[in-house]
Formats: C-alpha cells, structure tokens, sequence
C-alpha cells in the first residue's frame, strides 16, 4: 500500500523549535489513537524553516488528515 507523508510547516527563527514540539503531538495523538503508525520526524531545510511530518497508509489519510490538519502532503518515497 501506498505510504502518504502529511507535513506541516513551520517557519521563522524558532521554526526547528516549534516543529520539534509539534513531532511530540504527532507521537502522543498515535499513542492516543492506538494508530499503527511510527514514522514521524522534523526535517529543517535552514535556519527558517523546519518541518514536522507523520508517515501513514493511504487508507489512514482521510481521518488522520481530518483530525490534525496537516498544511500539505506528498508520496512517501523512504
């Protein structure tokens, strides 16, 4: 199945801050959801912008989208 990497984006001088403690969210809302889900991470492209992303199946987008509101998504290609 194919694998969806929800992304939010975070940007400004505290952006790898902020993203960091979005990634804990992300972890206690699968822990919350009992999700089989743990692909989560920051990625920081430079000192403004950082990202915090989850790694789910296609078929757990729709609701897992819906609840935590990520800005975009894009095929997972680990």
């Amino acid at each position: 199945m194919r694998q969806l990497k929800l992304i939010w984006d975070f940007r400004g001088p505290d952006a790898k801050k902020i993203a960091t403690h979005h990634e804990i969210h992300l972890k206690e809302y699968i822990t919350l959801e009992k999700l089989p889900l743990n692909n989560t991470g920051i990625q920081t492209f430079n000192d403004m912008h950082t990202i915090a992303y989850m790694v789910v199946p296609e078929d757990l987008m729709k609701p897992v989208r819906d609840a935590l509101k990520p800005h975009r998504g894009q095929v997972y290609e680990g």
